[in-house]
């Protein structure tokens, strides 16, 4: 039996994406737990890695070296990523609260989600940042280096805490700013007599380091205040600093402190196990836990070393097997930049410096790194070696996509919808063809009727949900009508009942959100299990005036398009594991957001349609095919999520691409991308040139975007590209 055909039984949920956390989701993927279904909750799509920090922010390496792409990362261990900040845990409930989406359920939890640097000094929130959460801190610094360099701050740097954090952040930000061609003054707070953390050997390696580099120190400083552009001391002038920095020491998240967890002076309180005080299903790891059976720095190090630990016990945990104890090293080797391509080492008292260090800490932060980035390649399916003619050559093609992707071509469905006869109803406008189906109602009004149903091309139930109600109700909106009702129809993965409740619920919670923001409501539906999540809705929708259809087009409109193209391309790369992290994560937050606004200022358009799975070329052909047109497209013109462009060219492609290709209103249409086919794509409407300028203005104004991307003239449905 496959591990797919396991039923899924019981919800492992990692908060965050610490380290320790990023090397147990490289391990579940490389050997996943049959009936184990895998959440990981955390803010961004990227997690920074610590080594590589200070060599970022010296300009050593870029942001993509040092961070480790969580999506593809869940994507490999077949994880589910919601990407938003945790809140809350109730461990009575088993229940972890989520920002902007209802709580997810856990039968085993774990929790690395670091530290925090910021200080409870007055003016810190508003005029500093902290050194650790590190996202938050490195894209603060890269801001700070573009305007230093451009002239418009003055290149002074204050950094709160002398020890080895603060003085090998220092260090790194007076490189990068002489680099950047500026004179820069930091200066290092520190409020102990020295510098800590460090023994006598490397203390007087770093503070030569430091003079060498013209880096102020302040000792027995106690900081009172931080202004915009000063850091005001007891007792001592006041030290310049246009940047200031918080490395003095590790804090909690506050959010920890409102829960019910075990916690020592705001850390979560582990056992030997790593499973926290009086809950053997509650796991916790790397900076945010206490360890009082060993009590240790604050070190990645340890996170590292916990790993494997932590992914065995996680395991037996829902599995019921025996546990491992953590037992973590007394002493560990320090590996400390020192700005420019050096580094000093210290174990044991003593310390050594030089650039043959910085290679040596270079290979070793790499190697993690690219652990975590060349992830194994997974078996391809099995193909039977005796089959049916014709099976194997489909068996041997691309994987079958998500979303649109995994439509039937549109010259298959063209020539079954032929066949259909045409409709005696007299209360039937349109049928098959256009965005929705129009049918007369009794108050001399019009309702519009669609369905569309996707399978899943994220893992998250929640975010598919949302998708999937958005592409449904894009043929509401394509029409100009008001949306009025929905219908599900599910398909859930084979799970326990337990597990279909909580999903169940979870969907259902997203799609009557959707509804009822875009003015309708969820009436009910239909739920099987069967072998992948599919979701899909039927929605209707009502208009008083006769609805816009693909076929009130006029020679001299221009096509405006309220969306990027391109989400094809990049689901495919998701579920092969070649797209960024980032861009699949600003792309499906698009395809996320509703199109009510868009629809009501396009709502007086000559045609509109939807563009989705048939790709941009399919949809403009459908508007001049319909209204007799022809269009020219301005290639320039046509927006495209971040990524789209290289992977197309790289080769990638989603499996409906080539029947759109093929089926493509002229051969002369060379870009893939006006091919590809769209989930929940852009509403594409032909207006008048001065309406479409305006319309563009407003949705400006709302806060919403609109491209103009061509224009139609008289002729028999050909489309050319500028």
């Amino acid at each position: 039996m496959k591990t797919s055909d396991v039923p899924l039984t019981q919800d492992l949920v990692l908060v965050g994406g610490g380290h320790a956390h990023a090397l147990v989701l490289r391990k579940w993927g490389m050997d996943p737990l049959p009936g184990a279904r895998l959440t990981v909750i955390n803010p961004g799509p990227t997690a920074p890695y610590t080594g590589m920090l200070p060599g970022h922010v010296a300009g050593h390496y870029s942001r993509d070296t040092l961070e480790i792409d969580l999506v593809r990362l869940c994507r490999f261990a077949g994880a589910r990523l919601i990407l938003a900040h945790a809140t809350d845990l109730d461990r009575a409930a088993r229940l972890i609260h989520v920002e902007g989406q209802g709580p997810v359920a856990y039968d085993v939890a774990s929790i690395d989600v670091g530290i925090t640097a910021k200080m409870n000094i007055p003016g810190f929130a508003d005029h500093a940042v902290g050194a650790k959460p590190l996202d938050i801190y490195a894209k603060r610094w890269r801001e700070f280096v573009a305007s230093a360099k451009a002239g418009s701050v003055a290149p002074t740097v204050a950094v709160i805490g002398g020890g080895v954090a603060g003085c090998e952040l220092a260090l790194a930000m007076t490189h990068a700013l002489k680099q950047a061609g500026v004179n820069p003054a930091v200066t290092v707070i520190e409020a102990g007599p020295q510098i800590s953390g460090v023994g006598t050997r490397a203390r007087h390696k770093l503070m030569r380091a430091m003079s060498q580099g013209g880096i102020t120190l302040h000792t027995d400083a106690r900081v009172t205040q931080i202004k915009a552009d000063q850091v005001v001391m007891e007792g001592q002038d006041p030290v310049d600093a246009a940047l200031t920095v918080g490395a003095a020491g590790a804090f909690p998240h506050g959010w920890l402190a409102q829960t019910d967890l075990p916690l020592i002076d705001g850390f979560i309180e582990t056992t030997p196990d790593l499973s926290i005080k009086g809950d053997a299903n509650v796991f916790a790891v790397g900076d945010c836990a206490a360890m009082p059976f060993a009590p240790r720095p604050k070190a990645g190090v340890f996170a590292v070393r916990a790993a494997p630990v932590l992914h065995h016990n996680l395991r037996a945990a829902l599995t019921g097997g025996a546990r491992k104890p953590f037992k973590p090293q007394k002493n560990y080797l320090k590996l400390i930049s020192l700005g420019e391509k050096f580094a000093m080492a210290e174990k044991f008292g003593f310390a050594f410096s030089g650039p043959l260090l910085w290679r040596w800490k270079d290979r070793i932060d790499r190697a993690f790194m690219d652990k975590l980035d060349h992830l194994p390649a997974m078996a391809p399916a099995d193909i039977p070696q005796t089959a049916a003619l014709g099976a194997r050559e489909i068996l041997q093609a691309k994987p079958l996509c998500g979303g649109c992707g995994a439509k039937v071509g549109g010259a298959i469905l063209n020539d079954a919808l032929s066949t259909l006869p045409p409709s005696t109803n007299p209360d039937v406008i349109t049928g098959a063809g256009d965005d929705a189906a129009i049918v007369k109602t009794p108050g001399g009004g019009f309702q519009v009727l669609s369905t569309d149903h996707l399978r899943a091309m994220v893992l998250d139930p929640v975010q598919m949900t949302r998708i999937a109600a958005v592409h449904a109700l894009g043929d509401v909106w394509a029409m100009g009508a008001a949306p009025q009702v929905a219908l599900s129809s599910l398909i859930l993965p084979r799970m326990s009942p337990a597990l279909q409740a909580r999903s169940l619920r979870e969907i259902t919670d997203a799609a009557r959100e959707v509804f009822e923001d875009a003015g309708a409501t969820l009436v009910g539906g239909h739920t099987t299990m069967g072998a992948e999540l599919t979701i899909g809705f039927t929605v209707t929708g009502t208009r008083g005036t006769m609805p816009i259809t693909v076929g009130g087009a006029k020679p001299g409109d221009v096509l405006l398009l309220t969306r990027p193209i391109g989400s094809g391309v990049i689901m495919a790369a998701h579920m092969e594991g070649t797209a960024k992290g980032r861009d699949v994560a600003q792309t499906l937050a698009m395809m996320q957001m509703p199109q009510s606004r868009q629809a009501v200022i396009l709502q007086d358009a000559h045609a509109m349609t939807d563009v989705t799975g048939f790709g941009l070329a399919g949809h403009v052909r459908a508007i001049c095919k319909a209204s007799g047109l022809n269009a020219q497209i301005i290639q320039a013109d046509v927006p495209i999520y971040s990524g789209a462009r290289a992977l197309s060219e790289a080769g990638v492609a989603s499996s409906l691409l080539q029947a759109n290709i093929e089926n493509a209103p002229t051969q002369g249409i060379a870009d893939p991308l006006l091919h590809d086919p769209q989930t929940a794509g852009g509403l594409l409407a032909a207006l008048p040139p001065t309406a479409a300028n305006k319309a563009i203005a407003v949705l400006q104004n709302a806060g919403l975007q609109g491209w103009i991307i061509g224009t139609l003239d008289a002729g028999d449905g050909v489309i050319t590209v500028s």
